[in-house]
């Protein structure tokens, strides 16, 4: 246990940068592994401001090259899809999904595992579809009996702590003032940010000093960047006010727990890994 591991399992390019980058960051600096698995590749999302759309091949390949540089940015050991078309992934075959990710957990071996919350930030069905598959992987991940569809047969993992990405009103409405307003149709009814409340945040990381970073991990997504046009005009402050911390809700853990704030996410396991 003495190399400590962060696995972030997100939908799409960007939402790395944009709800995790802070974090990625700071562990990457801090010598502590941090791998990323993406579902797809956000074919159907914005490419620039071209009005139709190129195909979804096309914008899959261009939004992936933005993903790899922005990683690189964030210093993430490893990247991988999970090779699904954006929008599509709550359509996707939940036991091959799960399999997959079960695949990677067995791999890689991560102590903290992070993903969307249950309400997908906006109510994104791709968000919120992540989540599930990720909780369920989490779990089967641990069962020895469990191979799945994909699943390779190896050793168990008992992943220590399970986080989502949690989102404060404060934080929201930082968010609002820089960006379109976030919201997503689903069967004809607009979804939008679903903040948590601030009692229910379990943990709090200072990612104050590495907004430098976040912020050029955010401007690699370019096809993306006539929704950010707003933080090009952003002061420093203001950057430091998006960037400068991240709130998370402890779903498990298996090494500590109770009413006081962590602001760390290996609270509890650096010992562990030390000792």
């Amino acid at each position: 246990m003495s190399q400590l591991k962060l696995l972030a399992v997100l939908a799409h390019p960007d939402d790395e940068s944009l709800g995790l980058g802070g974090t990625l960051a700071k562990y990457a600096a801090e010598g502590i592994e941090t791998y990323l698995i993406t579902a797809t590749r956000g074919e159907r999302g914005r490419y620039f401001d071209a009005d139709p759309r190129p195909a979804p091949e096309l914008v899959g390949r261009t939004r992936e090259a933005e993903l790899r540089a922005a990683v690189r940015e964030l210093q993430v050991k490893e990247l991988h899809f999970l090779d699904y078309v954006d929008k599509d992934l709550d359509q996707a075959e939940p036991a091959e999904v799960i399999g997959k990710i079960v695949a990677h957990l067995r791999r890689i071996r991560p102590q903290i595992v992070v993903t969307f919350g249950p309400e997908g930030a906006y109510g994104h069905p791709d968000h919120i579809a992540i989540s599930q598959f990720t909780m369920a992987a989490v779990v089967a991940a641990a069962d020895p009996d469990y191979y799945g569809p994909v699943a390779t047969p190896g050793e168990a993992h008992r992943v220590t702590k399970l986080y989502y990405m949690a989102w404060t009103p404060p934080k929201w409405r930082a968010y609002q003032e820089v960006f379109r307003d976030l919201k997503v149709n689903v069967d004809g009814m607009d979804r939008r940010a679903t903040p948590w409340p601030d009692w229910s945040i379990t943990t709090v990381v200072d990612t104050s000093k590495y907004w430098p970073k976040v912020w050029r991990a955010v401007s690699c997504h370019k096809t993306q960047m006539a929704l950010f046009t707003g933080l090009q005009r952003l002061s420093e402050e203001h950057h430091k006010g998006l960037w400068g911390s991240q709130e998370f809700y402890r779903v498990f853990s298996l090494v500590n727990g109770g009413r006081e704030r962590e602001d760390d996410l290996f609270e509890g396991i650096r010992v562990l890994a030390t000792s």
